[in-house]
């Protein structure tokens, strides 16, 4: 579309008509009208004709740059046209028009801007939210939770960097950037609500300080933030683009911490010696014990034959991250939410937190109505709570996991009442109606996720951000 406005321009300033600039270089009018209106994409050949023609440089045709102020209001009155929230209000699309003043398309434009500005301050409700996440879920679990050409596109990252063997350094990822046309820089003062932040302009990717505790997370922020551009991310439309996009650059991250190809060959061997642990995936990779589970999930069913189940619960009992393939019973609400949801006090991911001994992963078997599981599971701690990390197969499947001789055994019936949540009748004699709790609340419950241009950042606050470090010296 901007090759047509240019195009346009070049030719009315030269005064030339369709058919005078067909005749010099030996095209249709209706053939320059197309190109003209970006319905049709000309050859090299032509375009440098054009040029010729036209007495300019074909690097003022191929300009990514509207020629003037009446063009860019076309383009970006295209732009809002064809935009999910316009479609959605079945108006008629505006023909870009000569009859149309400058004035109106000023408003037009104006006016299209801020209704798209205001859609986006309240992207979605909580609702809203957890039913896409929910549809994605349900995405993942259909794929196995597998994405093999992200894989294939960490795996040539990684082997262009030169990285071969052990865990992924801090100074190979520099490296890796660089490969995609950005420079790493460390700052202490990111906007608060950032993770990273990338100037587009300038080549920049701006993350935390390296000496802040978990290394390994500076790894994965900068791998996030490339994988935004290798991926051709733009502003996310609604929330359930957001989330997918989340999605993606975090499972790119993974696949560079944990490629593919020998990530496969050490399960693989793992699974012969009947001896898969995710503490030694973990600590062969160098990666959080998260990052280790999850990326197991990736793998397991497509390349190791194995239907899996991953947990994240805190330490109140409610779930944070969940999947499964193999038929766990995860709780979920009538829309298909599992986030937030209570989990048994019987399956590992809560009795892991009655250990006195957290050191190592426990083991345990669960049986279920829908069957008997098998969960390594692992205690962590965030900012200001505890975790725990399952993975875990059913029965059949535990032979090829460290762990399968463990004893420890749980019976679940929950949904079930009277499995966890009801309390004996000696405790209900003597305490019921003598405690007030006051509950503890997300912040998050009541407000529309996310807010502003950037999802969540203050919008102000990155643009400054980037104008004090444009000017700094580097």
């Amino acid at each position: 579309m901007i090759l047509g406005k240019r195009l346009r321009f070049f030719r009315a300033k030269a005064g030339l008509t369709l058919e005078q600039l067909g005749d010099a270089v030996g095209l249709l009018p209706s053939q320059l009208s197309q190109i003209e209106n970006g319905r049709r994409e000309p050859k090299l050949s032509a375009l440098t004709a054009l040029a010729t023609a036209l007495g300019v440089a074909l690097t003022d045709l191929l300009s990514g740059e509207a020629p003037d102020r009446r063009s860019e209001l076309e383009i970006e009155l295209g732009r809002l046209q064809g935009a999910e929230l316009f479609t959605s209000l079945n108006l008629p699309t505006l023909r870009n028009s000569k009859s149309i003043p400058d004035e109106a398309l000023e408003v037009i434009v104006g006016l299209s801007r801020e209704i798209d500005r205001r859609s986006r301050e309240a992207i979605a409700t909580p609702e809203e939210a957890r039913r896409a996440n929910t549809a994605l879920q349900q995405v993942q679990r259909e794929n196995a939770n597998y994405m093999p050409e992200l894989d294939a596109l960490a795996e040539d990252l990684v082997k262009r960097a030169g990285h071969t063997t052990g865990a992924l350094m801090h100074r190979t990822v520099a490296e890796m950037a660089e490969l995609t046309g950005f420079t790493l820089i460390y700052v202490d003062d990111l906007p608060s609500a950032a993770r990273s932040l990338t100037d587009l302009e300038n080549g920049r990717i701006y993350i935390p300080p390296a000496s802040i505790p978990g290394g390994h997370g500076l790894r994965a922020m900068a791998l996030q933030a490339i994988a935004h551009r290798l991926l051709g991310h733009e502003r996310p439309e609604n929330y359930a683009e957001f989330l997918k996009q989340r999605l993606e650059i975090n499972y790119f991250a993974c696949a560079c911490l944990l490629p593919r190809e020998r990530s496969v060959a050490f399960l693989r061997e793992a699974k012969a010696e009947r001896n898969i642990a995710i503490e030694d995936f973990r600590d062969a990779f160098g990666v959080t014990h998260e990052a280790a589970a999850l990326r197991f999930t990736n793998l397991a069913t497509s390349h190791l034959d194995l239907s899996v189940h991953f947990l994240r619960v805190n330490d109140d009992g409610g779930l944070f991250r969940g999947y499964e393939n193999d038929g766990l019973p995860i709780p979920a609400d009538s829309h298909g939410t599992i986030e937030g949801q209570a989990i048994c006090r019987k399956w590992p991911a809560r009795v892991a937190f009655t250990r006195t001994n957290r050191t190592t992963e426990f083991y345990q078997y669960t049986d279920t109505a829908e069957g008997t599981f098998w969960d390594a599971t692992q205690t962590g701690y965030a900012t200001n709570e505890e975790f725990a990390i399952s993975i875990g197969v059913r029965f059949e499947d535990a032979q090829w996991f460290r762990g399968r001789d463990t004893t420890y055994r749980q019976v679940s019936t929950c949904p079930d009442p009277t499995c966890c949540k009801t309390p004996t009748n000696d405790l209900r004699d003597r305490w019921a109606g003598k405690v007030w709790p006051s509950a503890r609340m997300n912040p998050y419950v009541l407000a529309p996720l996310p807010t502003g241009t950037f999802p969540g950042v203050d919008q102000t606050e990155v643009y400054e951000f980037l104008e004090r470090h444009a000017r700094a010296p580097r």
